[in-house]
């Protein structure tokens, strides 16, 4: 299978922010990721902020993913290590395939960040269906730190020697309920 395309196609994202206190105002990390992908030239096809309850969480991903609209969904928030934070969990039983090297590269670069604070992040990523999840720490930092250094060049399919697009194809257009 090719790994990467010589034409740019965009890819089809869905950006949720899972937080208990964001607001669309207030919402700096999603609106991060939303202006950074229009900006590379790919389809933001979806984006909401949801509370951090695993059910909602769970829900919401496992509906785009059935909805075949976006071959990447992004969340950020509720990666920590608090009470509340419960993204990982909520993910874990729609994963077909986990990605354990997004987590593992993405701790590395945040060390140099924010040094051995990184152990806290839960940051993770898997393939659920055809899509690619990706859960990042909701701090609008840790996003540029995801995006600049692994994401986009993950979801580009023009990205060598190999990129997630030959993965996830490319979605039919429709619209996620």
């Amino acid at each position: 299978m090719n790994h990467s395309d010589a034409t740019f196609r965009p890819a089809k994202v869905a950006v949720i922010t899972v937080s208990d206190t964001r607001t669309e105002e207030t919402d700096t990390s999603g609106r991060y990721l939303r202006e950074t992908l229009a900006e590379a030239g790919h389809d933001v096809v979806f984006h909401t902020i949801i509370k951090d309850e695993p059910d909602q969480i769970r829900e919401r991903v496992a509906q785009l993913v059935a909805s075949n609209t976006c071959g990447f969904v992004i969340l950020t928030g509720g990666t920590g290590f608090t009470p509340r934070d419960g993204t990982p969990e909520a993910l874990a039983p729609l994963y077909t395939k986990r990605i354990p090297g997004f987590g593992e590269l993405f701790r590395h670069l945040s060390y140099a960040q924010i040094g051995p604070a990184t152990i806290q992040s839960r940051a993770e990523a898997g393939l659920c269906g055809h899509a690619i999840v990706f859960a990042l720490p909701g701090s609008t930092n840790a996003c540029r730190l995801a995006m600049e250094k692994i994401i986009l060049h993950q979801i580009d399919n023009t990205s060598k020697p190999c990129n997630f697009r030959g993965t996830v194809g490319d979605p039919v257009e429709s619209t996620p309920d």
